[in-house]
């Protein structure tokens, strides 16, 4: 099955970046999802979506304000024409550079219109088993984002990539994520509480 391809890179920085899509190919990319940038210096950039942002354009505050109904033309051609793109945040965690996988940040950012992959099961299950979930330090502490939500998620959709070990591995990952915020007892509690809605009863 090939690469699905969600976006193109708007801007970036060391700790994560920005991709821009059209409501067309914005089918498959979910908050939480791991997606990958190759980048021009022969290494992969990894990265989880925290945040999905659409803006408005002028037309759509003319049909917000409109008293009648929109017709479904009106919306379909809005959906399919628009030119403000679809806005998702990426916080990266890592990398993969000569066939090795780090969970650390990556030495440069993808550049302006970079292609932006979402991940497929194989790889999503190559990079989070790499280490010892080191890249889970990247999450806890990414800003303006509730970080209890965006660990729910992506251990929910990694776990799915696991397979049949997919309670082992998110238990795992909870321990790990206990480890870390040892020290941190309300940003714990807002992480296992979360975490608690995806776990089987």
């Amino acid at each position: 099955m090939p690469s699905i391809e969600i976006g193109k890179l708007l801007r970036a920085g060391t700790t994560g970046f920005i991709v821009g899509c059209s409501v067309s190919q914005f089918n498959e990319p979910m908050f939480g999802s791991i997606v990958r940038a190759p980048v021009y210096a022969g290494y992969e950039v990894y990265g989880i979506i925290q945040d999905i942002h659409i803006d408005d354009d002028g037309l759509v505050r003319q049909l917000v304000t409109s008293t009648g109904t929109i017709s479904d033309e009106v919306l379909r051609d809005n959906r399919e024409r628009r030119i403000v793109p679809v806005e998702m945040t990426v916080a990266s965690i890592g990398y993969k550079k000569d066939g090795c996988v780090f969970h650390l940040l990556p030495p440069q950012p993808p550049l302006s219109l970079d292609r932006i992959f979402l991940c497929e099961d194989d790889e999503i299950v190559e990079f989070t088993d790499a280490g010892r979930f080191g890249y889970l330090r990247h999450l806890l502490r990414t800003q303006d984002a509730p970080v209890g939500e965006l660990i729910a998620a992506h251990l929910r959709q990694a776990g799915d990539a696991h397979g049949a070990s997919k309670n082992d591995w998110i238990a795992k990952a909870t321990r790990e994520l206990i480890t870390q915020l040892r020290d941190d007892y309300t940003v714990l509690m807002d992480v296992l509480n979360s975490v608690s809605e995806i776990l089987p009863e």
